[in-house]
């Protein structure tokens, strides 16, 4: 079951769903795909309303499946989301996702190949096909933070 939706800006934290602030604004776990996409949109939405420029739905959208992305890997691969921060970086968005497991992300170069009835194998080729960069840090008491930054103008 997903928290109740994150919102905020890039220079507030965002309120999580126990409406608190922490160290990177998300108050608590669990996150799910959709609260990360809500607050991706909310930060990008809210810096194109004060500069005054019309959002990029095209590259915002590219924005939001890399969250999504990010978001469902954790979940699936890592153990659970730990901790989630979005915020702006010129004009880009960053999302920045820890989860449990020191465990790297892995490119399947068949994910493809294997047929149209295959799932799975295809979340990190997207997500580093659509950001302009992509780190993976190792987390002091375990774990991992996975890092993108995708342009949105």
């Amino acid at each position: 079951m997903c928290a109740k939706p994150l919102t905020g800006h890039a220079t507030d934290p965002v309120r999580g769903p126990d409406d608190s602030r922490t160290r990177t604004g998300f108050g608590r776990p669990p996150w799910c795909p959709a609260d990360v996409r809500i607050a991706v949109r909310s930060v990008v939405d809210r810096w194109c309303r004060e500069k005054g420029s019309p959002c990029d739905e095209d590259a915002l959208s590219d924005a939001l499946l890399v969250a999504s992305e990010l978001t469902t890997n954790a979940i699936l691969h890592g153990g659970g989301v730990t901790e989630v921060d979005v915020d702006l970086e010129g004009p880009a968005v960053r999302v920045s996702v820890c989860d449990r497991s020191e465990r790297l992300p892995v490119f399947t170069p068949s994910a493809g190949l294997r047929g149209h009835r295959s799932t799975g194998g295809r979340g990190w080729p997207i997500v580093c096909l659509l950001s302009r960069d992509v780190r993976v840090t190792d987390l002091p008491a375990g774990g991992k933070r996975i890092t993108a930054v995708v342009p949105v103008l």
